[in-house]
Parts: structure tokens; sequence; C-alpha cells
């Protein structure tokens, strides 16, 4: 191995090093969404450093084709105490700010969506259901209009018939009619107990 190809060895496991120690402080800075689920932390964990080792030997392999040495891995760890004594704290405020600034981009963003989308839509629908339900209605009005003027001759019949028939028969449609009549009143007192108990 050249001098030079050392040379930018080490310049290279050095940024690693400091770009492993920014990639943890972003890595522990999420990992409270995940922490109460035990399995999602090692997943998150093991994911995370088997990442940054692939990494930074994907860069190695680049310099210098993959040879380690005990240097190279001193560059790594240099770098990565050199960040988290100097440049750890000024990178987690500036970590913060962008996260403020994000959450205030995403807060606009779905204001806008919420104003110009979402709720013209909510809109659109409301007024297509009030259409519809109105249109039912008219629908049903006239559906029992026409029963109505239909029936109405069937029921004059039926009453003529009726006056009709000798006394007897009458008296006894009545002692029917008064039968089922009492039938349908106890079913609606059932239905309105157990209703009232259901509630």
């Amino acid at each position: 191995m050249s001098l030079s190809t050392q040379l930018l060895t080490m310049l290279s496991m050095i940024t690693g090093g400091l770009s492993t120690g920014v990639m943890l402080d972003t890595f522990r800075r999420f990992s409270p969404y995940w922490k109460n689920r035990r399995i999602m932390v090692y997943v998150m964990e093991i994911g995370f450093w088997f990442t940054q080792t692939l990494l930074l030997f994907y860069i190695l392999f680049l310099v210098n084709g993959g040879e380690i040495r005990l240097y190279i891995v001193l560059a790594c760890l240099l770098g990565f105490s050199f960040y988290q004594a100097i440049l750890s704290n000024s990178y987690k405020k500036l970590l913060e700010h962008g996260i403020r600034l994000a959450l205030v981009i995403y807060r606009f963003f779905s204001r806008l969506v919420q104003i110009f989308i979402i709720s013209p839509i909510k809109g659109i629908l409301y007024v297509i259901y009030a259409v519809l339900v109105w249109l039912l209605k008219l629908f049903a009005s006239v559906l029992f209009f026409i029963l109505a003027i239909i029936l109405k001759p069937i029921q004059w019949l039926l009453r003529g018939l009726y006056q009709l028939l000798p006394k007897k028969v009458q008296r006894f449609l009545l002692k029917i009619a008064g039968f089922y009549s009492t039938i349908k009143n106890n079913l609606r007192k059932v239905w309105n107990r157990v209703s009232w108990k259901r509630r």
C-alpha cells in the first residue's frame, strides 16, 4: 500500500468515524419512539450497527481494496472521539432546530392540504349525501302517493263488499281484526321492553 493510499485511508476512516458519531446521535434522538417495543429496539439496534459497519467497509473497499489494519481502526476511533468531544453538542442543537423546522413545514403543508383538499372533498361528499337523501325522500313520497292512488279504489271496493256481508260475518271479521290488533300491540310492548333493556 502506497503512502498516498495510506493517507487517504486514514482521512477516509477519520471521516467515517465522524459520520458514525453523527448517525449515532441522530439514531439516539429518534430511539425514544420505539423504546417501549423490545423487539423493535433489538431490530433497530442491530440494523443500525450492521448498516454502519457495511458503510465503513464499503468506504474502505473503495479506498484501499478492503484491507483492515490497526491504524485504520485507530483512525476511525479518532474521528468518532473527535466528534464526541467537540462536535456532538453543536450537532445535537442543530438537529433539534432541524426537527423543529421540519415539524413547522409539515404542519404548514398539512394545514394547506386540510384547507384546500380534504375540507372541499368533505363538503362535496356532504352535498352529494344531502342530495341523495333528498332524492330518496322525494322518490319515497312519490311512490307512496302513487300507491295511495292505486289502493284507494281497492279500499273503497273492500268497504263496499264489507257492507254487503251479513252482520254475523262482519262481527266475525271485526273479532279477527281485534285479535290481530291485540297481538300487534303485545309484540310492540315486548319490543319496547327489549330495546329499553339494551340501553
